[in-house]
């Protein structure tokens, strides 16, 4: 017991220190004041113009943290598909499992950056529409278990459509 009330002591001695002292002072006062002061902006965790509104990392979300949203206005990305709304991330309930990136079609087709990440989500520089017209080589199951996530099934359709051809 006599330990126990000794460590109390001693914890709450160095935090008082470190709160009312500053000391083992990490960060600069500049980055405290702007941290305080709300003028710390965190980084997007979406791309809103690479994102094809297919709604997959809203679907796969364990803890229903990437919500959907409507757009102002629709946005056309090539002939015949039209996306009408983009995720948004909760950071609240997010907790870091990467379902949302993982299930993104751009990178789990297309092998490119992908539209949505938990932390940031970089600078993602895809034409799209180019991307949706290339054809893509996918096994079939890996294709069927992708597309069970996505809300708009257009380029499960497409690609069906091509093979037919």
């Amino acid at each position: 017991m006599k330990n126990f009330i000794r460590i109390i002591l001693e914890g709450t001695y160095i935090n008082f220190k470190r709160i009312i002292f500053a000391s083992d002072r990490v960060t600069d006062m500049e980055l405290r004041s702007s941290i305080l002061e709300g003028r710390v902006l965190p980084t997007d965790k979406v791309a809103d113009i690479a994102c094809i509104g297919c709604a997959g990392c809203s679907n796969v979300c364990p803890t229903q943290a990437v919500e959907m949203i409507d757009l102002e206005e629709p946005v056309e990305l090539m002939e015949g598909w039209v996306k009408t709304q983009i995720p948004v991330l909760n950071s609240e309930k997010c907790v870091n499992c990467y379902y949302c990136h993982d299930f993104c079609p751009l990178y789990a087709l297309f092998g490119e950056a992908g539209t949505i990440h938990p932390n940031d989500v970089g600078k993602v520089e895809s034409d799209i529409e180019k991307l949706l017209e290339k054809p893509v080589k996918i096994s079939e199951d890996k294709l069927a278990f992708i597309a069970q996530f996505l809300a708009d099934k257009s380029i499960i359709k497409k690609k069906t459509t091509k093979k037919s051809s």
